[in-house]
This record gives structure tokens, C-alpha cells and sequence, in this order.
């Protein structure tokens, strides 16, 4: 009887440690953890408009960009287009050199030196994180927001202000699968100081969609278009004249990636670097043929410093 008694004893002993050790394991498991889209594009830029991508935190990104001149001019001869070879030798060539930093690992404040005396500065935030697990959210969503000031505008009666102009963009990027990726880009530009005109407005709306395919490991494709919605017809310029512009912005590129450098080269209907100038006075018309190549080069530093 005794030894009845043990034996029972010790089987509900080794339930109890049994038991013990399983809800041990149930407290301890780890939770679920988001799984992030990662990489939806590989810049925060595609071409000329912005991704919804933020650097790592602490991060510093310098990219120098050139948009050069139209391929072929329809008012020139031909041998002076040859001559320019695909405008890449005309001697007009737009530079823009910019810097961001990553403050959080969810906003970036960027410095550019945008050329003609002029800058820009601006914030980008990200609201939301396409990711899988936790919970489940489809999209990725990113505000930008830039101010922009031309130093080289001739002082009028006018305010200081009135050199100022600024920009501001809703980013909602998916990826698709490992090789698509696409974004959606509404943007609004404001401008100070607008010429008196029965079309004219200070606000200039756009709507935009890019797109990214991975066609190597290493080499991407990528696409945008945008279209002005107001401002671009029957415009009074500074001078009192009309004026058009194009309300199509369409650009192709390649990327290639060398794990140091990402290098894009790009061409599409503007000689224009900046965005304020892209999205709001582009004068270059797709139907006239005007298309212009451009290239960018990032570079992406990380300042921590290295710990043992």
C-alpha cells in the first residue's frame, strides 16, 4: 500500500513540474512581431518625387542630381543637336545637391542647395507602416513637406515672402510583391507671389503614381507621372506676358544598386531640378519630343558612433 501511495505521489509530482514548466513556457513566448515591408523603394526619391521611404535613424544621405538638356532640340540643325550629344554637352545642366538626416526612425528634415542662389529645406514624417503579424495594414503613408526661397528674385515693392514658395505631399506607397512596388502622389504647391491674372492662383494641385519593378537583384526600373490639374494654361508671367506650361511630368529611370552608392539614371520631359519648379512651371512638352536625361547619385552614412 505503501508503495501504491509513493508511486501516485510521485506521478502527481511529475504532472505538477510538467504543468508548472508549460505555463512557465506560455508566460515567457515571445509576442508576435510586425513584419515590415521592407525596401518598397530604394530612395527617398524615386526620380525627381519623393518615396515613402525614411533613412535608418542617425543616418546622413547626401545626393547630387544633373538634369541637363533636352536630347534633341526641333529648333535647332542637326548638327548643332549632334554636337550637344543629347544635350549632355549643350552647357545647361541643373544641379541639385541635398542633404537628410534621420532625427527618429520615422522623420527625416533635409538642406538643399537647389541652384540659381536658391533653397530649400524640409520635413518628412511617416504615418503609417505597411506590415503583416501584429496587425494587418496594406499601405505605407508618408507627409512631405518643403519650403523653398529664391535669392536670386529681383526685390520688389513687394514682401521678402514673396520669394518663398512651398511645397506638400501625401505619399501612399504598397508593395505589391518582391518585384512591384507602387505610390500615389497627391501634391499641392503654394507660391507666395503670383502675377495678377484671371487664371492665376497661388495654389498649383497635382496628382500623381510611380512605380518600381526589380528586374535583378540589384537593378531596378522605375517610373513617374504627374498631372497639374490648374495653372497651366493662359498664365501672366512676371513680365505681364502669357505663358503656358506643360501639365504632364512623365519620367523614366534605372537603378543600380552597388552597396555603397545607388546610382539612377533617368530621363524625362524636364530640365528642371526642383520640385516646385517640376510640378508647377515645367516647360517642357511631351508632344514636342522634349525629353532631357538626368542621373542621381546617393550616398547614405551612418554617424553612430561604432560601439565594442
Amino acid at each position: 500500500m505503501k508503495k501504491i501511495l509513493l508511486l501516485l505521489v510521485a506521478g502527481l509530482g511529475c504532472w505538477f513540474v510538467t504543468l508548472a514548466q508549460d505555463s512557465t513556457e506560455a508566460v515567457t513566448k515571445e509576442a508576435p512581431k510586425p513584419k515590415y515591408a521592407r525596401a518598397t523603394f530604394n530612395s527617398t526619391k524615386i526620380i525627381n518625387l519623393q518615396s515613402t521611404e525614411i533613412i535608418p535613424q542617425h543616418a546622413l544621405q547626401f545626393m547630387v542630381s544633373h538634369h541637363f538638356s533636352y536630347l534633341w532640340n526641333k529648333d535647332q540643325s542637326t548638327e548643332d543637336n549632334l554636337a550637344q550629344f543629347l544635350g549632355l554637352n549643350s552647357g545647361i545642366a541643373q544641379t541639385y545637391l541635398s542633404f537628410d538626416y534621420s532625427i527618429h526612425s520615422s522623420a527625416n528634415l533635409g538642406l538643399a542647395l537647389a541652384g540659381h542662389s536658391r533653397y530649400e529645406g524640409w520635413a518628412k514624417f511617416r504615418i503609417m507602416r505597411q506590415q503583416t503579424g501584429v496587425k494587418d495594414i496594406p499601405i505605407s503613408i508618408s507627409w512631405y513637406s518643403m519650403a523653398h526661397v529664391d535669392f536670386a528674385q529681383e526685390k520688389g515693392t513687394g514682401s521678402q515672402w514673396d520669394k518663398w514658395s512651398y511645397l506638400h505631399q501625401l505619399l501612399i506607397a504598397r508593395k505589391m510583391s518582391d518585384k512591384v512596388s507602387l505610390q500615389l502622389i497627391p501634391s499641392l504647391v503654394y507660391l507666395n507671389n503670383v502675377p495678377y491674372g484671371i487664371n492665376n492662383s497661388n495654389f498649383v494641385w497635382s496628382l500623381g503614381v510611380a512605380g518600381k519593378f526589380k528586374a535583378a537583384p540589384k537593378m531596378n526600373i522605375t517610373m513617374e507621372y504627374t498631372r497639374q490639374l490648374n495653372m497651366y494654361e493662359n498664365i501672366i508671367d512676371e513680365s505681364g506676358a502669357i505663358t503656358h506650361y506643360s501639365p504632364d511630368l512623365l519620367s523614366v529611370g534605372i537603378e543600380m544598386n552597388t552597396g555603397g552608392h545607388l546610382f539612377q539614371f533617368y530621363v524625362g520631359n524636364t530640365m528642371n531640378s526642383s520640385a516646385i519648379d517640376q510640378l508647377s512651371r515645367n516647360t517642357g512638352y511631351l508632344k514636342d519630343g522634349n525629353l532631357a536625361f538626368g542621373f542621381t547619385i546617393n550616398r547614405t552614412m551612418d554617424l553612430r558612433k561604432n560601439k565594442d
